[in-house]
């Protein structure tokens, strides 16, 4: 971890469409340091400028351009610096890489410890249901999409999890083929929503469903929980987390 006192900044200078291997030259540099363990570094990308080669690149909304001046920034150890720079120029290709002496007053810090807490909902095993609800991608409820009012519900009365899926090709009642195609964009394709909790749980959220869904389809199947399992919840412990790598600017 970097520490108070003196240290280097290294800023990296390219083209965003530089490549290198097929790979954006920018991307394979971050990978190399952070995977070399540099605290921390940040991309800035310029709206305007030009280089070597002496050609004036620029953004707007007409022309978006792919090669804008890039800047890769980080703050390290002389040592370490050292450690990398040969690396660095290899990766760079034609671009720039500027080294200068820098202090550090007051290094980044990682984040604060996590706290982690059992799941709020209990493990489901063997016998469980399936609610399946078949709706269309424009119906709405209460001036929101219906199946994100539904899930944030799913949510709220504690099912242990849903899912939604967009249908390619269908039909319901009204006989009318919905389809989803690169050059078509459907606003009306179907929409499944799949969740699975005890018999009790979703027989006593299906009053909610029959509110909301005025026109669809619901089904219960019968399902058997061969595994179930997820992931304890994460809390942070004091503030806010922050970055641990400098942002620089």
């Amino acid at each position: 971890m970097l520490n108070a006192g003196k240290a280097v900044k290294v800023a990296i200078y390219l083209s965003e469409g530089s490549t290198s291997h097929g790979v954006s030259r920018y991307s394979r540099i971050l990978d190399f340091l952070f995977f070399r363990g540099v605290s921390g570094a940040t991309v800035l990308k310029g709206v305007a400028g030009f280089g070597a080669d002496h050609h004036m690149h620029s953004s707007s909304f007409v022309e978006i351009s792919d090669h804008l001046p890039l800047k890769i920034e980080f703050v390290e150890s002389r040592e370490k610096v050292n450690e990398l720079l040969g690396k660095l120029e290899e990766l760079a290709g034609s671009g720039m890489i500027e080294v200068q002496e820098t202090t550090v007053a007051k290094p980044a810090q990682p984040s604060r410890a996590k706290n982690v807490l059992p799941a709020a909902h209990q493990k489901i095993e063997g016998k469980a249901r399936m609610m399946r609800i078949y709706i269309g991608e424009s119906d709405r409820w209460k001036d929101r999409p219906l199946y994100q009012a539904v899930v944030e519900a799913m949510r709220a009365n504690d099912i242990a999890g849903v899912t939604v899926y967009k249908g390619i090709l269908g039909y319901g009642a009204h006989r009318r083929i919905h389809k989803d195609k690169l050059l078509h964009l459907s606003h009306d394709s179907s929409i499944m929503l799949s969740a699975i909790d005890t018999q009790d749980k979703l027989r006593a959220f299906l009053p909610m469903v029959e509110q909301m869904v005025q026109e669809g389809l619901v089904v219960l199947s019968d399902v058997e929980i061969i595994k179930y399992s997820h992931r304890p919840i994460e809390v942070e412990i004091g503030e806010d987390s922050k970055p641990s790598g400098p942002v620089l600017a």
